[in-house]
């Protein structure tokens, strides 16, 4: 009985430091790293929340970006980071559910817990103008009946959107030839130019040629629509709702981050999520803000990574 009564109090004395620690975040400034490089949405999105962050925290946000290796490199400086809630990292999916299936990546979903997430933008498959369907059910019927006859182009082998159309086709029962490109703009390109039949890729490089009739956008990869193609279906349109695999954003930190620490982090990052600033960058960049918290986040995380995990089994996507 004294044994073990010394041992609690043992425990108890060894975790004052970090409860006092907990109790005074932050003291200092924190770091975001965000694993892309400058000027994309991820990093224009994740130094707007950062901003509005700062003013709830008190303390500056330092941002610092890691690119490479699909954003595995920067992920990885995230989880080996001291678990003490002054390394965050501001994420997109892909490095966490997606990459991890075609990559060979120095971490785990047990090394990192988020915080939040702060919204999502949609994947959209679009056809030449002359495809012979007018929404996202006839489209899906017309590859059926013609299985393998059609090349969809996407952003590299094993990327969010080969998943996420895969998902989809599997789903359907649909045979549709990949073709990898070296990002959506490159895709589109090569939609343009007629070397493929269907655009799979993000909503800005194909926008505006939608608007200009060049390109008939008829499926969405989420599942809802989306008011910056609204001709486009969304996956609850063809009575998919449940394969919905989209490109969103949120906060990581390392797992063993304390409990105290992850729920200031948590609620200041959320206050900065549903601002109207944050809000209207979202919506400017034809992004949906959807603020999510650190339970709906993870849960999100491992629903969405044991998904993609089966379409990367499915269609043999091996780990370089």
């Amino acid at each position: 009985m004294k044994k073990t009564t010394i041992t609690l109090a043992l425990a108890a004395t060894l975790s004052l430091p970090m409860l006092a620690q907990a109790a005074d975040f932050p003291s200092k400034s924190i770091t975001v790293i965000i694993p892309a490089s400058p000027g994309g949405g991820t990093d224009t999105f994740g130094r707007k929340v950062a901003e509005e962050a700062e003013k709830d925290l008190g303390q500056s946000i330092v941002i610092e970006n890691r690119g490479g290796g699909s954003g595995s490199v920067g992920m990885s400086k995230v989880v080996t980071a001291n678990p003490d809630g002054y390394t965050v990292g501001f994420v997109w999916n892909s490095p966490i559910t997606t990459i991890p299936h075609s990559l060979n990546v120095p971490y785990k979903q047990s090394d990192y817990s988020a915080l939040m997430s702060i919204g999502y933008s949609s994947y959209v498959i679009c056809a030449q103008p002359d495809f012979p369907a007018s929404n996202g059910q006839e489209f899906l019927e017309v590859l059926k009946k013609n299985p393998g006859k059609y090349t969809i182009g996407n952003d590299g082998v094993g990327g969010t959107m080969q998943l996420a159309s895969e998902r989809i086709f599997a789903k359907a029962g649909i045979k549709v030839r990949q073709v990898p490109f070296k990002g959506a703009g490159d895709t589109a390109k090569n939609f343009l130019g007629g070397h493929i039949d269907l655009y799979g890729g993000s909503i800005p490089p194909i926008q505006q040629h939608a608007k200009a009739g060049k390109a008939k956008c008829l499926l969405l990869t989420s599942a809802d629509r989306n008011a910056a193609l609204p001709d486009a279906s969304g996956l609850a349109d063809v009575g998919m709702p449940n394969e919905e695999t989209v490109l969103w954003w949120g906060l990581v930190v390392p797992a063993k981050t304390p409990a105290a620490v992850k729920a200031r982090l948590e609620s200041a990052f959320m206050k900065a999520a549903e601002t109207q600033a944050v809000k209207d960058l979202m919506a400017k960049k034809g992004a949906i803000n959807r603020p999510l918290d650190a339970a709906a986040t993870n849960r999100l995380i491992a629903a969405e990574y044991q998904a993609l995990e089966q379409v990367a089994n499915s269609i043999g996507l091996q780990k370089k």
